[in-house]
């Protein structure tokens, strides 16, 4: 898998492949999650404060898309030996304790985050049925606290759009996160 840069990330980049070991067993590829009306790749991790707040309106949003055909998942891609909260054993526990309805996924190698570009916790990728990027924003305006009253789904709202006409929403907010904890390539 070629690894893209942030910069280099453009909306309509195909979505990159993977096969994944999921916390409930079974091996993940992208087909497998792939939605008929669409499909979210989200970066996550357990320790970061960021993912904590989110985390369980992540999922009740994940649950809403998931319903209307959208494919969804989450990867760990952090470096679990500086990081051993988001081990493997780790990542089991948390998907256990919020109920997660969508495989979550360990990129033990860091490839396919490389691939995909990600850069933060949470960092969310949304494509159309053709696999084709049309959204690279937040969920909505929380961070480490609740977001405003009568705020927008960002995430629903952008992926229903793209279900309903192919078109990437216009104005779309970068999520903001922890960094990704990419494994030290020094020997």
């Amino acid at each position: 898998m070629a690894a893209m840069s942030p910069e280099e990330i453009i909306l309509e980049t195909s979505a990159a492949d993977f096969r994944l070991p999921a916390t409930d067993g079974r091996t993940c590829s992208l087909d497998d999650i792939a939605g008929e009306n669409g499909t979210v790749i989200v970066f996550i991790c357990n320790h970061c404060p960021y993912v904590k707040a989110v985390i369980d309106r992540l999922v009740g949003d994940a649950r809403v898309l998931m319903k209307e055909g959208i494919g969804f998942a989450a990867i760990c891609a952090n470096d679990a030996e500086i990081y051993p909260e988001d081990s493997f054993d780790k990542m089991k526990e948390f998907a256990k304790t919020h109920d997660f309805p969508f495989p979550y996924l360990h990129d033990e190698t860091q490839s396919v985050a490389r691939a995909y570009g990600a850069v933060c916790t949470p960092d969310f990728f949304g494509y159309d049925r053709d696999r084709k990027l049309k959204y690279r924003g937040r969920l909505d305006a929380g961070r480490t606290f609740p977001p405003p009253a009568g705020a927008r789904r960002e995430l629903v709202e952008a992926m229903r759009a793209i279900a309903a006409t192919g078109a990437a929403p216009p104005d779309q907010i970068p999520s903001i996160g922890c960094s990704i904890k990419w494994k030290s390539t020094l020997g």
